[in-house]
C-alpha cells in the first residue's frame, strides 16, 4: 500500500515537471513571491506511522506492526535567508493508528491485538535548501528536528496491557529528512513533499509485570514514519 502511494506521488511530480520543461510558452508565475522575508501558508497530507522494536532476546516474530493511513493538517511559517536557504516551522495535527499483533503470545486472539491510536501535536523546525528556479518549478531538500506531543499516549494511565492498554510516552523528539518541488501556479505556490521521520528516544512504557508477554521482551520502542504533505503558500 505504501509503495502505491509513493508511485502516485512520483508520477504526479514527473508529469508536472515534464509539462514545465517541454511547454513552448513559458509564462513565469509569481515572479517575486520568493523575495518576501516572511511567508505563511498551510498544508494537508497523509502519514504512515510505524514502530521499530529492539528485543532482549530474538524470536522468529515478536511483534507484527500493521500500519494504517493517517492524515495531517497544519500551518507553515517560512523565513527567507537567501535565494537558496529558508528556515521553516510547520506545526500541525497528525492523526495515526498502528495495530500491533503479538503472534508468539500464548493467549486469545483478542489479547494478541493492540490498537495504538495516536493524535500528535507535531512541531518541526526545518532547513529548506532549494535549487535555482527553473521556469515555474524549483526542487528542494528539507531536514531538521521536531517535537511531538502524543495526546493519546496513555503514559499516565495506571492500567497496562493486562487491561488492554498499550502505553507509550507523551513526548518524542525526531529528526526528519525529505524532498519536494515548489510549483508556481497563477495564484499561489503549491509544494508536494515527502519526508522520513525517525525518533531519537525510547517511547515504551513497560507493563507492571517485568515478565509481561506484551512488553517483557522489548528493550526499546521507537517511531518511524513517512509524511506526504501538500503545501500551499
Amino acid at each position: 500500500m505504501k509503495f502505491i502511494y509513493l508511485m502516485i506521488f512520483f508520477l504526479c511530480l514527473s508529469q508536472a515537471v515534464q509539462a514545465q520543461l517541454f511547454t513552448k510558452k513559458k509564462i513565469i508565475n509569481l515572479e517575486n513571491v520568493d523575495k518576501d522575508r516572511l511567508s505563511w501558508g498551510y498544508f494537508l497530507g497523509f502519514n504512515s506511522y510505524d514502530f521499530k522494536f529492539d528485543y532482549k532476546a530474538e524470536q522468529p516474530v515478536d511483534v507484527f506492526v500493521e500500519r494504517q493511513l493517517g492524515f495531517n493538517v497544519g500551518l507553515i511559517g517560512d523565513v527567507r535567508i537567501n535565494d537558496y536557504f529558508n528556515i521553516r516551522l510547520e506545526p500541525g495535527l497528525f492523526v495515526a493508528q498502528r495495530n500491533l499483533n503479538f503472534p508468539n503470545a500464548n493467549f486469545s486472539e483478542k489479547q494478541k491485538l493492540r490498537e495504538v491510536k495516536s493524535t500528535y501535536v507535531h512541531i518541526p523546525l526545518l532547513l529548506k535548501i532549494s535549487t535555482k528556479r527553473i521556469n515555474n518549478f524549483k526542487p528542494f531538500i528539507v531536514g531538521g528536528v521536531s517535537y511531538s506531543l502524543n495526546l493519546s499516549s496513555e503514559e499516565d494511565n495506571p492500567e497496562d496491557n493486562l487491561s488492554g492498554t498499550f502505553r507509550t510516552t507523551n513526548n518524542t523528539l525526531f529528526y526528519e529528512l525529505g524532498f519536494g518541488i515548489d510549483f508556481y501556479l497563477f495564484h499561489f505556490k503549491f509544494s508536494p513533499t515527502i519526508r522520513g521521520v525517525f525518533s531519537f528516544n525510547d517511547e515504551l512504557i513497560l507493563d507492571k509485570n517485568p515478565n509481561s508477554p506484551w512488553t517483557g521482551n522489548i528493550n526499546r520502542l521507537s517511531t518511524r514514519a513517512i509524511f506526504i504533505n501538500f503545501l500551499i503558500q
